[in-house]
């Protein structure tokens, strides 16, 4: 162990500071991973050691072998390759404990194997250093992996038992407030009760749920969560089994075990258990309330995605009447007005100012050029793999995300100048996630 804790000339040892969270508050603030970077400054000091780089996955969980952890990735492919772009090597990773890195022995495995890619890397925690090499190192590893894991397995169960015991005592879900009822989740919202009462009458009779959605958005009606009525949402919440008082539970409806009834919940109806059959039996199936969402059966292997290669990093630049930016998320969206833009990105009325929009092949190309500058003299520079990648239309459409994910936070939009119909690149402004990383001091200075 000794060999691993000084360095040449008393410098300190440069480490990459990892940070992850399952999930955001409501905030949406990731206050979690910057109170994880602060520990990780602290720890990384308190044992000869620098953060010269961060890595943050905020609201990614990793215990499932399907999530997405851009940052980790990043992370990983700069250890194998030893540095940081241009502030230095990396000798080594700081984490506040082993399960923000890894939760499945899978992850555990590429980690280990990056970070020791090199000779002389330390891993930080704050128990101190630790070295990866030794067998002493790798038995801790795998010892933190197998504590992680089951204690994963038993939050999960208790968390399932916790809800499936609410749902047989008939109390309502946890977590943002339904539509159509107040923040106590029992009493009925006197305005949006009125528009699923209205609305269900409708649909039965006929209406197309399109047109609700349409009527619902021209009313300024919004979601409980602040997002615009569309006919998927709209079909959801009149389909749901609480409109009648009914109590489901990840994708089932709740019965009673003695009788088979339907479990009653504790909440004001709008409706009657016979209307919403009916409203339910005017969609097909794939489109009800108990075959839509993360635990509910899948009509098909198919899943819905971006179409759009910038959809969901875009956010509008457009001032307000505050004096700050709309900040809200761009959408694309097709168009026939322009060969050379066959699509736009938006923002949307309603959630967002709806005062902005971009040509689609414009932030598409300013964002390549930004991850691929000439003469490589951008603020990054990405492997030459990647690159060629890339370029020569080898790299799929979801590992392109990918890489944009890796690099930036978010990409904010300005509003352009009317009457200027060249593009101008300058309207699309990125916010690195590279921008803190600082130049390695040394000891005294």
């Amino acid at each position: 162990m000794e060999r691993i804790l000084h360095t040449p000339r008393g410098e300190l040892i440069p480490v990459a500071s990892y940070a992850r969270t399952s999930q955001d508050g409501r905030q949406r603030d990731g206050r979690g991973v910057t109170r994880q970077h602060r520990l990780n400054d602290r720890t990384a000091a308190q044992h000869g050691c620098i953060v010269v780089a961060t890595y943050t996955d905020n609201a990614c969980s990793a215990s499932q072998g399907d999530d997405r952890r851009p940052a980790f990735e990043h992370l990983l492919a700069d250890l194998h390759r030893g540095h940081a772009f241009t502030f230095g090597s990396l000798r080594g990773v700081v984490a506040a404990a082993d399960d923000r890195l890894y939760r499945r022995p899978e992850d555990l495995i590429r980690f280990l194997a990056a970070l020791t890619a090199n000779p002389g890397r330390v891993y930080v925690d704050r128990d101190g250093l630790r070295d990866p090499y030794s067998k002493e190192g790798i038995l801790a590893a795998a010892t933190s992996l197998q504590e992680a894991v089951s204690e994963g397995r038993m939050r999960s169960r208790r968390l399932q038992d916790w809800h499936w015991s609410r749902a047989m005592d008939g109390l309502p879900h946890s977590g943002p407030r339904p539509f159509g009822w107040l923040e106590d989740r029992r009493t009925l919202h006197p305005v949006e009760s009125d528009l699923m009462r209205s609305a269900i009458a409708d649909r039965i009779a006929g209406k197309a749920v399109r047109e609700v959605a349409r009527e619902w958005v021209g009313r300024g009606i919004t979601g409980t969560r602040g997002g615009r009525p569309t006919p998927q949402t709209v079909t959801q919440i009149l389909t749901s089994p609480r409109v009648c008082g009914f109590r489901s539970n990840r994708g089932e409806l709740m019965t009673d075990p003695v009788t088979g009834d339907p479990l009653v919940g504790v909440w004001e109806i709008i409706v009657t258990p016979a209307q919403w059959s009916a409203v339910c039996a005017t969609f097909s199936a794939g489109s009800l309330y108990m075959h839509r969402g993360p635990l509910s059966p899948r009509l098909t292997e198919r899943r819905s995605g971006p179409k759009y290669l910038a959809a969901g990093f875009l956010r509008c630049g457009a001032e307000t009447a505050a004096g700050g930016e709309c900040a809200q998320p761009m959408s694309g969206s097709r168009t026939t007005r322009s060969r050379k833009s066959p699509f736009n990105y938006v923002c949307a009325g309603g959630r967002g100012c709806g005062r902005c929009a971009i040509s689609g092949p414009l932030v598409d190309d300013a964002i390549e050029r930004l991850l691929f500058p000439e003469g490589e003299t951008g603020p990054i520079r990405m492997p030459e793999s990647i690159r060629r990648r890339w370029k020569s239309g080898e790299m799929g459409f979801e590992d392109k995300r990918r890489v944009i994910a890796s690099v930036f936070t978010s990409v904010v939009i300005r509003r352009g100048r009317k009457g200027h119909a060249d593009w101008d690149y300058a309207r699309v402004v990125p916010q690195w996630k590279w921008a803190d990383r600082v130049q390695l001091p040394q000891r005294g200075t």
